[in-house]
């Protein structure tokens, strides 16, 4: 095996083909958002980022501006044994 090449158990042989690593970007909001935000997540079985980029994908959606090669989310909740690979 070369550098570059996937390695069997790190995460890459279930990347999608074609997609690069996810983004990571810094974040402000004023913390009443942020609380409010994280509860609302809290209920629906997200973390506070997965309830960020669904609601960034609904608004996407809702303006038509969903690029169409962008990837599914997972499902709410904890992944099944067959996502997480164990």
């Amino acid at each position: 095996m070369t550098d570059g090449e996937p390695r069997p158990g790190n995460g890459d042989e279930t990347r999608p083909k074609g997609r690069g690593e996810r983004k990571k970007i810094l974040l402000r909001l004023d913390p009443a958002v942020h609380d409010a935000l994280a509860r609302w997540a809290s209920d629906e079985l997200r973390s506070t980022n997965a309830q960020i980029e669904f609601l960034l994908r609904r608004a996407l959606t809702d303006a038509g501006r969903m690029p169409g090669n962008a990837g599914r989310m997972r499902r709410p909740g904890r992944p099944s044994k067959e996502e997480s690979g164990s």
